[in-house]
């Protein structure tokens, strides 16, 4: 347990041998010191980790990681703290754990995260080539243990003038100054001449790169530079300095080892710090805080200006609301008055993707998608949006394409996070609906399984142009395997009868048919997939099966199918991405996900937990009893599709 002195929370009094934490340098560390001398508990130094939240402070915003200091605070340098401990005393020597860093060090500069990631990426910054100067916020503890105070800073401005005449120098307000919370050191009349003010929320990696020197008294953006790249000039004596990798003007003769890039980054952020995880309300690995804060910063960058959303059932929109509605909530509309909404306030326009005209985003079901039908009206743990095209439309490219293009090969941290979620899914026998019994016994033989689909499907009609039927399919699996044993699959919607696709006859060309059977434990059975387009070529793939595609499914023509359809040309002309890279962009990149339980946005390998425990909420009564009425009057689709 855990009592924090002089928090607004009581979290209850120590027992012997637990902790009392007090934050940083408040004034509250008497109390929690004498506290500790009362129970006979050790006492820590609490302070937020190096990954916070969205914004500053936000009420209902909690630390992702906290920093729990048995001997010090790691800003305070008059008395090491154990995070300075680690750097001075660690080998840091362990592959693993600077491959770790590395990749961390990565997905931060990819993603443009920082401690407060409420910011948009594409927001402009100034031309590059110029000084940066970081300013801070007066009266943080930080400032006050290096001595520093508005002189200090103009100090800092001073030499970065001195020590590169005739440059632009930017000085970088802190985030909760430009908001208004709290003074910087530096005023609008401190930006005279080549000085300039930049108090825009823009991303600090942007903004590094394109400086040519940085200068800062202890802000975290100094950690930042390092990992970008910079030598920065420091005025004070933060955590970082010391260690080779600055230029110090106030030298700690203690710290006289030297760090490398990653060796700094595996102590400071994956060592030292507790890691919180929202999503399973648990302790985690830098990895999955990081996963956690990745997830939370796409959904607000993507949905802080609204969105006017058209072409979606209204059984639909409460699913909707909760994906991209946190910001602001949707607002629905139809036609000519969507795009007038949306023009006339400021929003983005969405549209369900069989349904979307002009430049509207596309949205469709993700591939991980429940533990049930879309038909049956249950709601989708996954979603994409696709502001190019759509992944089932070949005719022109869509984002999953562009993703997997840009990306034929993954970085070691990408692969090895894509390799474990590809044997989670397998071993589980993860697919996208996640429903169906046991299959029967099958007999011996080369077993080809021959997947069906909804003939009026928009991936039927746009990405199957010469075969668009299942019997057809089945025919030419027949045809092209005269000896092989066929296996034929109905969609798990044309068997309920709620969907156009039902094959008259199929022992024609069919030894079997598995209506019903589970994809997942279907496919550990077979050894071969003949599909149009379905998903379930994708999910073949990834259990090492060959496939076969009569369309042009987002997963061919990358030369990990034989596709005997029309492939798109620019697909055949790009560097062939490996399997793992195909996975990564289709399920790790592309979509968003939000968890059932939490109602928070989330990684792919929370659904995955989820749907593999089935700790996920049943559908509403209204939505049961809906899809039940869909089933009774299935022979008037038309009337509700």
């Amino acid at each position: 347990m855990l009592a924090l002195a002089g928090w607004k929370i009581s979290l209850g009094r120590p027992a012997a041998q637990d902790h009392v934490g007090v934050w940083g340098k408040s004034p509250y560390a008497a109390r929690g010191e004498a506290m500790a001398a009362r129970s006979g508990a050790s006492l820590l130094r609490v302070e937020d980790a190096f990954l916070r939240s969205l914004h500053p402070g936000r009420k209902g915003e909690p630390p992702l990681g906290l920093l729990l200091d048995r001997t010090g605070v790691h800003f305070d340098a008059s008395t090491p703290s154990d995070l300075e401990t680690l750097l001075a005393t660690h080998p840091l020597d362990d592959h693993a754990l600077l491959q770790r860093a590395r990749g961390g060090i990565a997905r931060l500069r990819e993603a443009h995260l920082t401690k407060y990631t409420g910011f948009d990426p594409a927001q402009p910054v100034p031309e590059p080539g110029y000084v940066l100067v970081i300013d801070q916020t007066q009266g943080d503890a930080s400032v006050r243990a290096s001595d520093g105070d508005r002189n200090r800073f103009l100090e800092m401005l001073y030499w970065a003038q001195e020590e590169n005449p005739g440059a632009r120098i930017v000085i970088k307000t802190h985030p909760e100054t430009a908001q208004g919370l709290r003074s910087g050191h530096f005023n609008p009349e401190d930006a005279q001449g080549p000085v300039s003010l930049c108090s825009d929320p823009v991303s600090p990696w942007a903004l590094l790169e394109g400086a040519v020197a940085v200068y800062t008294l202890n802000s975290q953006m100094g950690f930042e530079a390092i990992l970008a790249g910079h030598r920065p000039r420091v005025f004070g004596t933060p955590f970082y300095a010391g260690w080779g990798l600055t230029q110090d003007e106030m030298p700690l003769p203690r710290r006289g080892r030297s760090l490398t890039r990653a060796q700094l980054f595996a102590a400071a952020m994956i060592l030292y710090p507790t890691w919180y995880d929202p999503c399973r309300d648990a302790l985690c690995r830098f990895e999955d805080a990081l996963g956690a804060l990745e997830a939370q910063t796409r959904t607000w960058r993507e949905d802080h200006l609204g969105w006017v959303a058209s072409g979606m059932r209204m059984w639909k929109r409460g699913a909707l609301q909760g994906f991209f509605g946190g910001q602001k909530g949707m607002v629905f509309a139809e036609g000519t008055a969507a795009e007038r909404k949306a023009a006339q306030t400021g929003r983005r326009h969405m549209a369900w993707a069989g349904k979307a005209e002009g430049d509207a985003v596309r949205v469709e079901d993700g591939f991980l998608r429940s533990r049930g039908l879309g038909a049956e009206l249950v709601p989708p743990l996954s979603l994409v949006l696709d502001d190019l095209g759509i992944y089932y439309d070949p005719s022109r490219p869509s984002r999953l394409e562009h993703i997997i293009a840009q990306s034929p090969e993954l970085r070691p941290d990408q692969q090895d996070r894509t390799q474990r979620l590809i044997e989670r899914l397998t071993g589980a026998g993860l697919t996208k609906y996640n429903l169906g019994s046991a299959p029967p016994a099958l007999p011996e033989g080369h077993r080809i399984l021959v997947v069906g689909q909804v003939e009026d499907d928009a991936s039927i009609r746009r990405g199957s142009p010469d075969i668009q039927s299942n019997a057809a399919l089945l025919a030419r699996a027949r045809a092209e395997n005269p000896d092989a044993l066929l296996l034929w699959k109905p969609h798990p919607d044309v068997s309920a009868g709620l969907r156009k696709g039902t094959v008259e006859r199929p022992e024609q060309w069919a030894d079997l048919t598995v209506e019903g059977a589970d994809m997942g434990a279907l496919l550990r059975g077979v050894q071969e997939v003949w599909t149009m387009t379905s998903l379930t070529g994708f999910e073949a793939l990834l259990r090492g099966l060959p496939v076969t595609t009569l369309g042009a499914p987002f997963y061919a023509g990358w030369g990990l199918t034989r596709d005997l359809g029309p492939v798109p040309a620019r697909r055949l002309a790009g560097q062939r991405p490996t399997l793992e890279a195909l996975v990564h962009a289709t399920l790790i990149a592309y979509p968003r996900y939000r968890d059932p339980v939490s109602g928070l946005p989330c990684t792919v390998e929370v659904i995955a937990d989820r749907l593999e425990r089935g700790t996920i909420p049943r559908p509403g009564l209204s939505n049961r009893l809906l899809s039940k009425l869909q089933g009774v009057f299935a022979s008037q689709a038309h009337l509700w599709r």
